[in-house]
């Protein structure tokens, strides 16, 4: 019955069957946040219900995604219909990002141009020793914008259908991304302020630990889609995970 209802389908769009991962994914993110303030806030259980929460987000990309793979890959449903619906989703969750990245700028540079006089009315605030942005914050520069040199390597090579190159220009990439991860690990380690430091120290541990924790999910898709190419599942003309990683 299902052969057949598949074969009268008079629509290119993928009906998907009912999935438990919607509902999973919203109570991770739920722990995932509840669990993040509370452990902030020094509150008992915090740092367990935070674990919780990232736990459960990891097992619902594994799963949900394997099954996206398995829909794509093995039963055709993934229709040039289907695909153009992934790239606008995937470019709107893109713009929401910029959106809530804009945030956090809003906030660093009102902060910055017009500091208050309760932080001195100066820019690092009074009393406050600043990260040398020629130091490591340069070399992670440096990092970041070699490894989307890498990255777009990688893509012309599986768009060239050149398989070991690709493979070569993720690793690369891979690799700066770790290095990334390691290196401001060590910055946040050896920085001079606390996130509790005022309105500096706010400003910059939510920007740069959420590009932190944006970079080590990239470095877990760009993983993914590794293992995906060395196991033959993209083509030259069908390679929207990777482009979408």
């Amino acid at each position: 019955m299902r052969y057949q209802s598949k074969m009268s389908q008079r629509h290119p769009f993928h009906l998907v069957d009912p999935s438990p991962w919607p509902l999973v994914a919203a109570l991770g993110g739920l722990s995932l946040t509840f669990g993040g303030v509370l452990f902030m806030h020094n509150y008992s259980g915090g740092g367990k219900l935070l674990s919780l929460g990232v736990l459960i987000i990891l097992y619902v990309m594994f799963t949900w995604w394997r099954d996206i793979i398995r829909e794509a890959l093995f039963e055709g449903h993934h229709t040039l219909a289907v695909q153009q619906g992934l790239r606008m989703g995937m470019i709107l969750f893109i713009v929401s990002e910029v959106m809530f990245f804009f945030a956090f700028f809003w906030a660093f540079f009102t902060s910055s141009l017009s500091p208050v006089f309760n932080i001195g009315g100066v820019w690092p605030p009074a009393g406050l020793d600043a990260i040398s942005p020629w130091g490591l914050p340069f070399f992670n520069t440096i990092l970041l914008i070699s490894s989307g040199a890498s990255v777009t390597w990688a893509h012309h090579a599986i768009v060239g259908g050149f398989k070991k190159e690709a493979l070569i220009g993720l690793g690369v990439t891979l690799a700066f991304a770790v290095a990334f991860t390691a290196m401001q690990g060590f910055e946040y380690l050896n920085a001079p302020f606390a996130m509790s430091d005022g309105v500096y120290g706010s400003v910059f541990y939510m920007a740069t630990g959420f590009h932190g924790f944006h970079v080590i999910i990239g470095t877990i898709f760009l993983s993914v889609c590794t293992l995906r190419l060395y196991y033959n599942h993209f083509s030259r003309q069908r390679h929207f995970g990777f482009e979408a990683a």
